[in-house]
């Protein structure tokens, strides 16, 4: 149970009228009969928290992505696993998901950590929290170092709006057309990549997004020899041909700039297509202007003299 705030002595001590006690929130009560999914580090053993020290010695099931990875991180933080571990990874989440959501319902806490960051975040974690929220069951974090963080406050790009797009397809074909829907997108974009695949990867981008697109490559992050390159992708894309860039990376690329508007010509024959189909001529400049950004009365004039043309 959560202990009291001890109150000070002198008018508002003790002897003052009683008055609602606040919580210490500087200590967490043991999380019996939860899901916990807790971070882990990303490279810098130091960055573990208290919480996932005392987690780890007191949950009575570690649901691990690697049970010999925990087992390491466990020895490397002192700490006694005190509960049975399991091996919990992609191919049996689905199948354990049930399994560890009983053991939550009789009372246990069930400890979910993947080899490095915050579960379910490119990692196992999604389908036991989905099911989890179908039968009902208390879910809840411990939070902790993610790499898609760490990578977007370095990469000097801009951090307001951001989406994280996981790793690309393998196959060229696939991760091509993965890029061309992301090429107007205006949020800075975050991508895993495998030290293999990321210069192939890189001038995929430049090729999707153009060779000037700002962008940076941040590769062993919180680790001895972490690195960030910032540039062009273009520039990217040659540094990584040229130079094997190894351990674990993300790459950030800054969002599509605003485009102009779209010039009148251009959307003039559109708008006499609809009206030659039938639509009023009104109608069809407020809903094209509206979707290009231009004045309806700068539309309407040309639609209007390219008729009389």
């Amino acid at each position: 149970m959560s202990s009291a705030i001890p109150e000070p002595d002198g008018p508002d001590g003790p002897d003052a009228p009683d008055a609602p006690v606040a919580p210490d929130r500087t200590t967490t009560p043991r999380e019996a009969g939860h899901l916990v999914l807790a971070g882990t580090p990303i490279g810098n053993t130091e960055d573990a928290s208290g919480r996932l020290r005392r987690l780890l010695a007191e949950a009575d099931v570690v649901a691990a992505e690697d049970t010999r990875r925990l087992h390491g991180l466990a020895g490397r933080l002192g700490v006694q696993v005190g509960g049975r571990v399991m091996s919990f990874h992609e191919h049996n989440e689905s199948d354990r998901a049930d399994d560890l959501l009983d053991v939550v319902e009789g009372g246990g806490t069930v400890l979910v950590v993947s080899d490095a960051g915050m579960p379910a975040v490119s990692d196992p974690g999604f389908r036991v929290v989905a099911r989890a929220v179908e039968r009902g069951v208390p879910v809840t974090t411990a939070p902790g170092p993610s790499a898609v963080l760490t990578a977007l406050a370095l990469s000097g790009l801009p951090t307001d709006r951001f989406c994280f797009e996981g790793f690309l397809p393998r196959k060229a074909g696939d991760r091509s057309r993965a890029l061309a829907a992301l090429v107007d997108e205006p949020r800075t974009l975050v991508f895993f990549e495998a030290p293999h695949r990321v210069a192939e990867a890189l001038a995929a981008m430049a090729d999707a997004f153009g060779a000037d697109r700002p962008a940076a490559v941040a590769r062993e992050l919180t680790k001895t020899y972490e690195q960030v390159l910032r540039g062009p992708l273009g520039e990217l894309a040659a540094t990584a041909a040229q130079e094997q860039l190894r351990g674990e990376i993300c790459v950030v690329v800054g969002g599509a700039p605003p485009r102009g508007p779209v010039p009148l010509d251009e959307l003039v024959p559109a708008v006499l297509a609809r009206v030659d189909g039938g639509e009023r001529l009104k109608d069809v400049v407020a809903d094209v202007a509206q979707g290009a950004g231009v004045p309806k009365r700068d539309l309407y004039a040309a639609a209007l003299d390219a008729r009389k043309r």
